[in-house]
């Protein structure tokens, strides 16, 4: 299965999801796939997320709390699950805030070994 593919899989087969995409640490996203527009620039929101993860992966270096897994963010509009797949990426899930955010969760991990296969 594509990377596209996996990302279409993950994102079809959750209430509400909006977008997934592998992302850089950089803020250059890999590969995306959109599947509804909303009223917000879904490509922006994830540069910015990168920015922030890449401050909290430094936090975790240094307090010595182990390798960051997993973060989300949830506001008024969106939950975003972001999930390290290796040290210099990560794919993040977007789904409407009364979406089925527990199983996109799930789908994100149990994708996230699949996703981190196809980029080696």
């Amino acid at each position: 299965m594509s990377l596209r593919d996996t990302l279409r899989s993950i994102v079809e087969n959750v209430d509400g999801g909006l977008a997934a995409m592998i992302m850089a640490y950089d803020g250059i996203p890999i590969d995306e796939v959109c599947v509804e527009q909303t009223e917000f620039d879904m490509q922006l929101l994830s540069v910015e997320y990168a920015t922030v993860l890449k401050e909290i992966k430094s936090s975790v270096e240094v307090i010595k709390a182990g390798n960051m897994e997993e973060v989300s963010i949830t506001t008024n509009q969106t939950c975003v699950a972001i999930r390290v797949l290796n040290d210099e990426l990560f794919v993040v899930l977007i789904i409407k805030r009364d979406g089925n955010f527990g199983k996109g969760r799930y789908l994100l991990r149990l994708k996230s070994y699949e996703l981190a296969e196809e980029l080696s």
